[in-house]
């Protein structure tokens, strides 16, 4: 498979409930992040991995949970999240993302919801665009997720709280004058 080619769903979500069980039965607090966690929440299904949340404490332990379904680990040298390959999919254990280490909070934040016929916590609405606005850097500024996420999930996002969370980030002021001119967020939200 070339980089950057879409997968099956269908592979993407046999993974996903593999990976849910197995983070479970390890008993390791983590939430679904990233597209797939938009998808569940009701945004599109455009994704090309699986992101989960762990706090850095949990990480070791959760690429060994993983690794020990058969998926191939990895230990990249970003240094702020591990993976593991089932086949074609890539799973990101993502424990030190762009808007800090994953905390207690933030998985708590995480709302229990079916995927699949599976149950498992799933990052917030605003969490999720926070992370992604977060990540947004000078060689790597796409909007296109963002404003599709925030799109779909507009009635679940806490305006105010984002736009707080993420006020430092030049890059997601811009993403505010987008959402309030393109009529997703109404200026007074936040």
């Amino acid at each position: 498979m070339a980089v950057g080619d879409e997968l099956p769903f269908d592979n993407i979500l046999d993974t996903l409930k593999q990976a849910v069980c197995a983070l479970r039965d390890a008993q390791i607090p983590f939430a679904l992040a990233g597209g797939i966690a938009s998808w569940a929440r009701g945004g599109p299904p455009r994704e090309h991995d699986l992101d989960f949340f762990v706090k850095p404490e949990d990480a070791d332990r959760a690429l060994a949970a993983l690794a020990d379904t058969g998926m191939r680990p990895e230990k990249p040298p970003e240094g702020w999240l591990y993976k593991a390959y089932d086949g074609d999919v890539m799973v990101d254990l993502i424990f030190e993302p762009a808007s800090g280490p994953v905390t207690d909070e933030e998985l708590a934040r995480a709302e229990e919801i079916e995927v699949q016929a599976t149950r498992m916590r799933v990052l917030a609405a605003t969490d999720i665009l926070a992370t992604k606005l977060l990540a947004l850097k000078e060689h790597d500024v796409d909007y296109d997720s963002v404003l599709e996420i925030s799109r779909a999930l507009r009635e679940q996002v806490d305006w105010g709280a984002l736009r707080r969370r993420t006020e430092h980030s030049p890059y997601a002021k811009a993403f505010f004058t987008l959402v309030e001119e393109l009529g997703v967020m109404d200026a007074r939200a936040a």
